[in-house]
């Protein structure tokens, strides 16, 4: 795997079957290692070893319906009230962060109503506001955890 522009970890890799994996901590089990997926886990750790998001309210590839369509958002980050906080949507390396992945990951936010979206391959990353009225704000870093986009 590429190295990306996120922070080191210490991953757990393994052979299984001739499949290279990855030990997802918050899942507790082993995962295909995709190049989605190593961005997905450091992105992960980025979140909950230096934005210190509690990985307890953290949920990986949660399930929702998007125009009558099974799709599976890649984090949802909750408040301690349990209301979605923040969605990232992940990408391979290799794919560039377009105006489509944002359409993407504010399909998914229309269902989950988070007021932070961001968006990251690994080597680029965006975070986006949406106030109450849906106006879309760009910013320059994540939000620190449980702060509200009304604070």
């Amino acid at each position: 795997m590429v190295n990306l522009n996120l922070p080191a970890y210490e991953y757990q890799l393994r052979e299984w079957e001739g499949v290279t994996q990855i030990f997802c901590g918050l899942r507790k089990k082993w995962l295909v290692l995709t190049p989605e997926e190593w961005v997905r886990q450091h992105f992960v750790a980025l979140l909950v070893g230096t934005y210190a998001y509690p990985k307890s309210l953290l949920k990986i590839e949660g399930g929702l319906s998007v125009y009558k369509t099974v799709k599976r958002s890649d984090l949802v980050m909750y408040d301690r009230d349990g209301l979605p906080f923040l969605l990232v949507e992940c990408k391979a390396p290799e794919v560039k962060i377009t105006t489509p992945v944002l359409e993407q990951a504010l399909r998914y936010n229309h269902v989950i109503k988070a007021p932070y979206v961001a968006l990251s391959n690994g080597m680029e990353h965006f975070v986006f506001q949406l106030d109450p009225a849906g106006k879309l704000s760009r910013l320059t870093d994540l939000p620190a955890f449980g702060k509200k986009d009304t604070d």
